[in-house]
């Protein structure tokens, strides 16, 4: 499938309500078509892996074109300079989340971790953390010790009060520690060191992640999977 294919098969499954739908839920709907991901991903399958048709369809500034981009994108072609210009993009936060599966993917995801957890917009923060919080979900061969240097990023951003950041940095905190029992106590002490900056974003972000790590469901997991 080509490029004018593939917009015209976006166009097709356009739908208004959904467009109004996601805007309540502070999605953006500037260029954006209202098309489910649940249509994204089968289209994304049938199209199969393509960098240069994903370098396209990102430039069309189309919404789900951008995310379709990342689930057919080769994360081995993905150069450094490719996700610098695709980041400065980021416009919501669906579209960060969806193309942080990609990004996580590359050889750069930790070096941009670091790089993009200092950035001041909005979006691009909040990437940072979503990658935090996928590779903690999906890298399973990554070694304990690999999730010690984000404790201090996340500790640092946990005072940032915008929504779309916070919400970030405290899934990456719990994502790390749904990981295992060491990760899990190690996430409970972040937490706690948390709480006690004078900080309602910090204090919120600390309160949420200990509620869920300490949960008997997280604890009866962690324990099951020990065992």
């Amino acid at each position: 499938m080509d490029y004018d294919a593939v917009i015209a098969q976006l166009h097709s499954l356009a739908n208004a309500d959904n467009v109004a739908g996601m805007a309540r839920f502070g999605i953006s709907s500037q260029k954006t078509l209202g098309v489910s991901i649940y249509n994204l991903r089968p289209l994304a399958k049938n199209i199969g892996k393509n960098h240069e048709l994903a370098l396209k369809l990102w430039s069309s500034g189309i919404h789900e074109a951008r995310i379709l981009a990342s689930f057919i994108d080769e994360p081995d072609k993905v150069t450094e300079e490719q996700l610098e210009a695709w980041v400065k993009d980021f416009d919501s936060w669906d579209v960060v989340d969806q193309v942080s599966e990609m990004i996580s993917k590359t050889h750069f995801v930790i070096k941009k971790i670091h790089e993009w957890s200092q950035r001041d917009e909005e979006f691009i923060r909040r990437t940072a953390f979503s990658l935090i919080a996928e590779i903690s979900w999906h890298d399973k061969k990554m070694p304990d010790a690999g999730f010690e240097p984000f404790f201090p990023i996340i500790k640092n951003a946990s005072t940032d009060g915008r929504n779309f950041v916070k919400k970030a940095v405290n899934w990456s905190l719990r994502n790390i520690g749904k990981r295992n029992k060491v990760l899990n106590a190690r996430a409970i002490e972040v937490a706690e060191e948390i709480r006690q900056i004078d900080s309602k974003s910090a204090r919120w972000i600390a309160a949420d992640a200990l509620r869920e790590l300490k949960s008997d469901a997280v604890q009866k997991r962690l324990d099951s999977r020990a065992s």
